[in-house]
């Protein structure tokens, strides 16, 4: 058992809930998917492919954006987005190396003596 978990959590692991949570929902998951590579894309054009409100749609990116899913960029009266990839590249590193290290430290302790 690894007590000092339940106390802290390891550094960064405050940006995983987030990221995570951010993806939990299946509308910001389709978000996130139809951006093409560098697209921005501003709420109308992300509205009008959903069933959903604008206001729905600009409270699924205010989600994602504060989770540093999205990046955002006020252009005139349009508000133009992006997913930020090194960020999600990022996150998604730090999780795999930590599984990576646990799953050595597992086969450490499943070597024969």
């Amino acid at each position: 058992m690894n007590a000092e978990f339940a106390k802290n959590l390891p550094p960064a692991w405050d940006k995983f809930a987030r990221f995570f949570s951010a993806l939990g929902d299946p509308y910001r998951q389709k978000i996130i998917l139809i951006f093409e590579l560098d697209e921005e894309l501003c709420v109308n054009e992300i509205a009008s492919m959903f069933d959903l409100s604008r206001p729905a749609i600009s409270h699924h990116l205010k989600v994602l954006r504060d989770a540093g899913l999205v990046l955002s960029e006020k252009r005139g009266k349009e508000v133009y987005y992006r997913v930020n990839h090194p960020y999600c590249e990022q996150v998604l590193q730090e999780v795999h190396e930590f599984v990576v290290a646990r799953a050595d430290d597992r086969q450490l302790l499943d070597k024969p003596a």
